[in-house]
């Protein structure tokens, strides 16, 4: 019974010390595999010094042959057309990506095989959309509950209730507005519906400020009737007649405020002048998101890792034919 007593005491200390000795010898392979790498990148110094250079300058050549550039147009859809300008932009990404220049030289574009890349996006103002209708506002509060709010506006649902969206399009060269922004913004203006929707709404406005005008003009011969017929008369009796006959302060409120619609509907019939209305547009940025923008620090990590690799594969198989020998 003693000896098992002392047997099952010294269990614990031995199995400590075991485990000590495996900690020690684990922070010796970390040492060992440091040292290691840097003797072999000192080594090599001059290897790894002319692929980091080699590869450097082989990522600004194939950036510099082969420059990307972004050309941003800023769009309002009309007519809530959103829908419509959406599905144009994907039939046109998928004629670009399947280089069917064709039918893009077709809708007017002169150089086809410059276009990369077309994608749209909205350009988020939440506050806009909340302003602009209660219900939307309702139901990104009901969903906030359930989510978070960032990730919610930039879903594609959400997305179309913006009122601007940018018009991303990625060539190989330098664009003019006329070899480019023109026939695509006519392309995706050409539709039969919504030209004419556009022209009966366009009617609508027109004949709304002309109502409007007409009234003004018949509060401009009151106005005028007024200062005519009494302005002979004396001040008192003036005001007698305006007070019994007229209130003017009303009249010329409705004047102003006439007046004030008059330009709004103005301003309405400018920015709906086309199903697609064009806000903005910046030409020829340079497009450092590209793979072969980044190429230029990726390939010299690609070089000196595939060296790495080649060092390992022909040190592993010196060993092992040590082995067998």
């Amino acid at each position: 019974m003693g000896k098992k007593k002392e047997k099952k005491s010294k269990n614990p200390e031995i199995d400590l010390l075991t485990v000590f000795d495996r900690i020690g010898d684990f922070f010796e392979w970390i040492k060992t595999l440091l040292f290691g790498i840097i003797h072999f990148f000192v080594k090599n110094a001059i290897v790894v010094v002319v692929l980091i250079i080699l590869g450097f300058g082989l990522g600004l050549l194939i950036a510099k042959v082969a420059p990307r550039f972004e050309q941003k147009i800023i769009v309002a859809p009309n007519f809530k057309s959103t829908d419509y300008l959406y599905s144009k932009i994907d039939l046109l990404s998928s004629k670009i990506s399947s280089n069917d220049t064709l039918f893009l030289k077709s809708i007017g574009i002169q150089k086809p095989s410059e276009m990369v890349s077309i994608t749209i996006e909205p350009i988020v103002d939440v506050t806009n959309l909340m302003n602009g209708n209660e219900k939307n506002t309702e139901l990104l509060e009901l969903m906030a509950q359930n989510g978070d709010l960032k990730s919610i506006i930039k879903e594609t649902t959400t997305n179309k209730n913006f009122t601007l969206h940018t018009i991303v399009l990625n060539t190989s060269s330098l664009v003019s507005s006329q070899n480019i922004v023109e026939p695509l913004l006519k392309y995706l203006n050409a539709s039969p519906y919504y030209e004419a929707y556009n022209r009966i709404n366009s009617q609508n406005i027109q004949n709304s400020i002309k109502r409007k005008e007409e009234t003004i003009l018949q509060i401009d011969g009151i106005l005028n009737q007024f200062s005519g017929t009494y302005g002979k008369l004396s001040s008192n009796e003036k005001l007698v007649y305006y007070n019994e006959n007229m209130n003017l302060d009303e009249v010329i409120k409705t004047k102003d405020s006439l007046a004030n619609e008059i330009n709004k509907l103005k301003i309405e019939q400018y920015n709906t002048s086309k199903t697609i209305k064009e806000k903005g547009i910046i030409l020829n940025a340079k497009n450092t998101k590209t793979i072969k923008e980044k190429l230029i620090f990726t390939l010299p990590l690609v070089f000196v890792g595939l060296f790495v690799l080649y060092s390992f594969c022909i040190s592993f198989y010196k060993k092992q034919s040590l082995k067998t020998i």
